[in-house]
């Protein structure tokens, strides 16, 4: 369905800092039991994705208005905004009007506390309207990375855990091949604060590689701990990996370029020289 006007309806939204999001509708609904539906893809396994459903309340000069609260969190993953014109009407995707996220530019300089819940609204690349959130027990946020022509060393933060003594950070790499890289952090005396260095001949090994291999970065509080993924979630990019480039580097018969993953979490890819 369109609106009067022959276009798909559209809204514009606005993130606050403790997470919660207003959508405004630029046109009326129609039916005073419209809603707003967040729809998250159904996870491996469901039958049913997740849908989280929001009245829409008049808002004055024929708009309408929904309130995504700060709580309950949304589970990770990226949530489609759609409109319910009536009950039993099909959902309709909405068209991203301007979202205003300013309280957001600011988040990596807040403290977060587990769980940590972000949400990103974002324009997908057809021009719909979507929100990225992630939800973790913690999170190791990056922040500045500095790719030299023999290591990479990246400043962080800790959120939702602190550095015990014997805290490090590990480096894996992924799949069947799996083998890990573990570097001590220098550690702030707040115990949140950290900055670590990745030697890329540790990662390139003797031999050039045949295939990618792709290392991910984690940060464990102290030794015995569950792995924190590193990555740059609190501020307003929904997606950064072709928007934050690193360079890469040479390391022997291998090149080695630390990126940020479609989830905007920290790798490295490392392969043949190129």
């Amino acid at each position: 369905m369109t609106t009067a006007n022959g276009t798909a309806p559209s809204a514009l939204c606005r993130a606050d800092a403790d997470g919660r999001i207003t959508f405004e509708l630029t046109e009326a609904a129609g039916h005073p039991d419209a809603r707003v539906l967040l729809r998250r893809a159904a996870a491996k396994g469901s039958p049913a994705p997740d849908e989280h459903a929001l009245p829409l309340e008049p808002a004055g000069d024929g708009r309408f208005r929904a309130v995504l609260e700060a709580e309950p969190a949304l589970a990770e993953g990226r949530w489609d905004v759609l409109l319910v014109r009536e009950p039993g009407a099909e959902p309709e995707r909405l068209r991203s009007g301007p979202r205003d996220l300013r309280a957001l530019l600011d988040g990596h300089l807040r403290e977060w506390a587990a769980p940590v819940a972000v949400r990103v609204p974002y324009a997908t690349q057809d021009g719909q309207l979507a929100v990225r959130a992630w939800l973790r027990p913690a999170h190791a946020e990056t922040g500045h990375i500095d790719v030299d022509t023999r290591a990479t060393t990246v400043t962080g933060r800790l959120h939702g855990a602190e550095f015990a003594d014997d805290g490090l950070v590990r480096v894996r790499l992924r799949g069947a091949r799996g083998r890990d890289v573990t570097v001590t952090p220098t550690v702030d005396a707040d115990r949140r604060g950290f900055a670590f260095t990745v030697d890329h001949g540790e990662l390139a090994g003797t031999e050039a590689p045949d295939a990618p291999g792709y290392w991910d970065v984690y940060v464990l509080p102290s030794a015995g701990a569950a792995p924190v993924r590193a990555g740059r979630l609190l501020d307003d990019v929904a997606h950064r990996k072709h928007s934050f480039v690193h360079p890469s580097v040479r390391a022997g018969a291998a090149t080695v370029w630390p990126y940020y993953t479609v989830d905007n979490d920290l790798s490295f890819d490392v392969g043949p020289a190129r």
